[in-house]
């Protein structure tokens, strides 16, 4: 996973893909689904989800990862909707996840409690306040 929230390359159906949703996916997104990125999440997550809540998210995460759309929907058709749903709606929450949230490894700047070397610091942030 990247800055750019994307995911991938994985190797997913007959070859390795980048999935991303940036802003303009996720608009299409919420059209698609009718739900906003946080409720389909939700969605994805639960028991609650629709076929094309998955099929939708795995389209547009190929196309903002590269793919064309005519690439895209052809991909889909022949490794989401000829298949179980339940094999791909992990992929699909995985995609939107990285969309919404961004990567866990995206922290800006350094950890918390790093120095300039990188080392943990053992001072605590209040120690040499004069507040008590």
């Amino acid at each position: 996973m990247s800055r750019d929230a994307a995911l991938g390359p994985l190797s997913w159906a007959d070859s390795d893909y980048t999935f991303r949703l940036r802003w303009s996916e996720l608009i299409l997104l919420q059209e698609a689904t009718d739900a906003g990125p946080f409720a389909l999440l939700e969605r994805l997550a639960g028991k609650h989800w629709l076929v094309g809540d998955i099929s939708h998210t795995i389209r547009l995460g190929l196309i903002g990862g590269g793919q064309k759309p005519e690439e895209a929907l052809k991909l889909v058709r022949n490794y989401v909707e000829s298949r179980p749903p339940a094999e791909n709606v992990m992929l699909a929450y995985a995609i939107l996840a990285a969309g919404v949230q961004g990567a866990p490894d995206e922290a800006p700047g350094e950890a918390e409690g790093e120095d300039q070397k990188g080392e943990s610091s053992m001072t605590s942030p209040t120690e040499s306040s004069v507040s008590p």
